[in-house]
């Protein structure tokens, strides 16, 4: 079991990045794998903090993160030790599409992938989620629409998500934050999930939140 971290607020020349962890059973206890950070430098602006991981239908594995309104993609080499460079040679590539701030997730559903991200300001009211699909796990990846916002009858700030698919009967739930109403505090949110519909088309509907 690899669990993926990110350590400290890091900016460039300070201790910190994106870890990796090992454990022999998901509850731990998990080793640091490296012994350093994965990640520790700001590349292409992007902070490390914000991983995914996703496992693509290959067998390869890509890492897509970055905060302050930059996104990298990396290939992870399979046993997770480093990275390896992409097709073009390159070791990072940026993704960054626009309206970006942090919270990348990818997707893939029925020969899309679905790159999803968080915009706005986390402390805020307009928090908010939006996706794009391409044929491909490196892009490119164009805006499409949002998915996730607020509602002023039921939260704001709602964010920073993963999805999980029910298999067994093809069913999509979108987990997340918000913040309830009434709440004024930055940090006081809670989290939430929402049933995640696609049209006849594969586009993601927008996500109605509920209590």
């Amino acid at each position: 079991y690899y669990f993926f971290f990110g350590a400290n607020d890091v900016h460039q020349g300070e201790v910190g990045g994106i870890g990796v962890a090992v454990a022999d059973k998901p509850e731990g206890p998990y080793k640091d794998l490296l012994g350093k950070p994965l990640i520790s430098d700001i590349v292409n602006g992007a902070q490390p903090i914000d991983q995914f991981v996703f496992k693509d239908k290959d067998g390869s594995y890509y890492m897509y993160y970055g905060g302050w309104g930059h996104c990298n993609v990396v290939k992870l080499k399979n046993d997770f030790t480093g990275i390896e460079p992409l097709a073009d040679g390159t070791l990072y590539k940026e993704i960054t599409p626009e309206g970006y701030v942090e919270g990348p997730y990818m997707l893939y559903r029925n020969g899309y992938y679905y790159f999803m991200w968080s915009e706005g300001g986390w402390g805020g009211p307009d928090y908010k989620v939006a996706y794009a699909m391409s044929k491909s796990p490196l892009g490119p990846f164009k805006r499409l629409a949002t998915v996730l916002q607020q509602d002023p009858a039921i939260a704001t700030g709602a964010g920073h998500h993963s999805v999980i698919h029910s298999a067994s009967d093809d069913k999509y739930y979108i987990v997340y934050h918000r913040r309830p109403l009434g709440e004024t505090g930055a940090n006081h949110r809670v989290v939430c999930i929402d049933r995640l519909f696609f049209d006849k088309d594969g586009h993601i509907l927008p996500v109605k939140m509920t209590k």
